[in-house]
């Protein structure tokens, strides 16, 4: 199935096409997916209108990335913010036929961070990996924010991008988990180091768990087990901590970044590797790719956990060639944001109940 998602701020189109069932699959898991562009800087969601038929949203936010939901809010950080989008519309109450809308309520300016993954642990703080940092942080009132863990390799927390941290996973509520490029103590040194050092840090014990990986992103805890995606060589999979292995599942034809799931299945995100970039020249996922004889593309793929079988899929061409971070959406069919493009969000205006002086 194709349909052309055209830009209101652009006149290049967007053409998405999706298997035949992954329409009625979102109708009949009853949710919609929230998703950012990274290079393009769009915060956009997909879901299905009253009449079962794709709908797809945007809202531009400048360099989008991080993006995490709970059931009434996304925070998403942007180029030099950190934003706490809320959802304005009550249960079973609809705005321009959207059942969801979220309004940018509030916004943390860090400065330019380089924000990937976040999270909000379970007493409600944000939680956020700087990329540029090399360390997990929080947000702070006064300043760019409050640095909390960095890996034991790196000797001081400073504004050089040296391992490239860029992925975080939770567990009970708390920070545990996170990937790295390389191991490099020095600036940029990550680079040269994209093939096979890559590694996974168990944040309370410090220690380096995992090693060998090539360029990893998205670790995720999800029924007692961690997952995460070796992007520089195209596959999804799983993590026996207990052993330091990593145990391929899928093959996904992209660079592979953002992670979610929902019952038996993971979505995982795929982007165009840069042709012009030496970042992602030289990977195994090139290699693999000849051997498929396939193409990288940029898209979801929504795969069986129990099989390992691309079940669904939606690809993007045009516009977008790249994603970095998914989140599902439970018991929403239709949603939308507000950002600051227009006037729309000068003129909707809603209010808490009054309350005594």
């Amino acid at each position: 199935m194709n349909q052309n998602i055209s830009s209101s701020t652009t006149a290049q189109s967007l053409e998405t096409t999706y298997s035949r069932q992954f329409l009625d699959w979102l109708q009949e898991e009853q949710i919609s997916l929230a998703f950012t562009t990274y290079q393009t800087s769009r915060l956009m969601f997909i879901g299905v209108n009253s009449e079962g038929e794709f709908s797809g949203f945007e809202r531009l936010f400048n360099r989008a990335m991080g993006l995490y939901a709970t059931p009434e809010r996304l925070y998403l950080s942007t180029k030099y913010q950190l934003w706490q989008l809320d959802n304005v519309l009550l249960p079973a109450q609809l705005y321009e036929g959207h059942d969801k809308l979220y309004i940018p309520r509030i916004a943390y300016t860090t400065g330019d961070l380089d924000i990937h993954d976040i999270a909000v642990d379970n007493a409600g703080r944000i939680i956020f990996v700087s990329t540029l940092l090399n360390c997990l942080a929080t947000v702070s009132e006064r300043n760019s924010c409050t640095p909390l863990w960095k890996p034991p390799f790196i000797s001081k927390v400073i504004n050089e991008d040296r391992c490239h941290l860029n992925g975080l996973a939770m567990v009970e509520g708390k920070p545990r988990f996170v990937t790295a490029v390389s191991q490099s103590d020095v600036i940029d040194g990550w680079r040269d180091r994209r093939q096979a050092s890559g590694c996974v840090i168990d944040i309370e014990s410090n220690e380096i768990i995992l090693a060998g990986l090539s360029m990893p992103h998205s670790p995720r805890w999800y029924r007692d087990k961690l997952w995460l995606l070796n992007s520089g060589t195209g596959f999804f999979g799983s993590v026996d901590i207990k052993t330091g292995k990593f145990e391929p599942i899928t093959f996904c034809p992209g660079y592979l970044r953002g992670l979610a799931f929902w019952k038996d299945y993971a979505i995982v995100g795929l982007s165009k590797p840069r042709s012009e970039e030496k970042t992602f020249s030289g990977l195994a996922l090139n290699e693999e790719l000849i051997a498929k004889d396939a193409e990288p593309r940029c898209g979801f793929m929504v795969i069986n956990l129990n099989t390992g079988a691309i079940v669904h899929w939606l690809r993007f061409e045009g516009l977008i060639a790249e994603l970095y971070d998914i989140q599902i959406l439970p018991n929403v069919r239709r949603p939308m944001a507000l950002g600051f493009q227009t006037d729309e969000i000068s003129r909707l205006i809603t209010l808490d109940p009054m309350q005594s002086v």
